[in-house]
């Protein structure tokens, strides 16, 4: 069964794929973080800005199936859509918890191209299409090759120099999102001075919560 918070259509807001139509899909749960925020000081992962608990979020649920949860992603692409072929983010949490083979290859079958947002602690299926990684803290990675690698930044105990050398095709910074508006401006000009100092790493807004969408 997979456990779903919400899946919903709308533009990847970051990193290399930013203003693409994406068909997101949030499941529930981490290895990292109980989500609760009684639990946020003693987390692996202390920072996280997302509600991945439970399955009561749009277009939530539960899927005993591949084929039901991959029915249910087909759906929520716009039909027709000439000239782009459907895209699929799994994203949570942490989504690899719980994605497996047989719904890649359901997906594949219908033509979508399937993306995931991983912490790179668990090892991926095979047949990903395009695979970021977002390192959290002093976590240590299995997951030391992709597409992409998407640090949010600040962190102390891990530093960019730390993920410099790892197998990706693009690497980002992303400003972490502290909730204050002057402390998050003064986050941006360091995250966009080290980019400039260190010009391998690219910055990564989060262009879905400065443009107001999903």
């Amino acid at each position: 069964m997979y456990h779903v918070k919400e899946a919903f259509y709308t533009l990847q807001g970051e990193g290399a794929q930013a203003g693409r139509a994406s068909v997101f899909c949030r499941f529930s749960g981490c290895n990292l973080w109980s989500g609760r925020e009684a639990d946020r000081a003693s987390a692996k992962c202390s920072f996280c800005d997302t509600d991945f608990i439970g399955t009561d979020g749009i277009n939530g649920g539960r899927f005993n199936t591949p084929s039901e949860l991959a029915e249910h992603i087909k759906a929520l692409w716009p039909t027709p859509a000439e000239k782009a072929t459907p895209y699929v983010v799994f994203t949570g949490g942490e989504p690899l918890l719980q994605l497996d083979t047989p719904l890649i290859a359901l997906l594949h079958s219908d033509g979508f191209e399937v993306a995931v947002e991983t912490n790179g602690t668990v090892v991926p299926p095979p047949g990903i299409d395009w695979l970021c990684v977002s390192p959290k803290s002093t976590n240590p990675l299995v997951v030391t090759c992709g597409d992409e690698l998407k640090l949010v930044f600040p962190q102390s105990s891990a530093p960019p120099t730390q993920f410099a050398n790892l197998d990706f095709k693009h690497f980002f910074l992303q400003p972490m999102d502290h909730g204050i508006a002057q402390k998050n401006h003064e986050t941006v000009q360091a995250t966009t001075a080290y980019c400039m100092a260190n010009p391998q790493w690219r910055l990564s807004l989060q262009t879905h919560k400065i443009a107001g969408f999903e």
